[in-house]
């Protein structure tokens, strides 16, 4: 299995790719064949290239449903790459990273939503 880290042009992240990756990969040593990767240019673009041909992803809310489900026909008509949407449990769906940054920024308990690791990163970043 492989996980994508993409660079989102218009989006603001609080770690850059290359940290998000170290810490994806962090959270997921334990687990078998899972490999985390960089990817930067279109997604579909990765996926033929690593040889994937379908994408994972959560939707939250109904928002996200007809965002992902927008993506998904689009990915499929240019790279004939399916997409599999996966709803979170009833007690995380209203987490977002929004939220767990905000929380962690103000110096909360964001322990029950990230990595022990991510917890730690985010302790360094918003420490001062």
């Amino acid at each position: 299995m492989t996980v994508g880290i993409a660079v989102h042009p218009d989006k603001r992240h609080l770690f850059d790719v290359d940290e998000r990756v170290a810490l994806f990969a962090d959270a997921v040593q334990d687990l078998d064949g899972v490999q985390v990767v960089r990817v930067s240019g279109l997604v579909v673009h990765a996926c033929k290239d690593l040889g994937c041909n379908v994408i994972v992803r959560g939707v939250r809310s109904g928002t996200d449903f007809d965002y992902e489900v927008q993506m998904a026909r689009t990915n499929r008509q240019m790279e004939a790459i399916d997409t599999i949407l996966l709803a979170p449990s009833p007690e995380l769906a209203h987490v977002s990273s929004t939220l767990v940054r905000q929380i962690a920024s103000m110096r909360g308990d964001v322990s029950p939503f990230v990595s022990p690791r991510v917890l730690e990163a985010l302790e360094e970043r918003f420490r001062g």
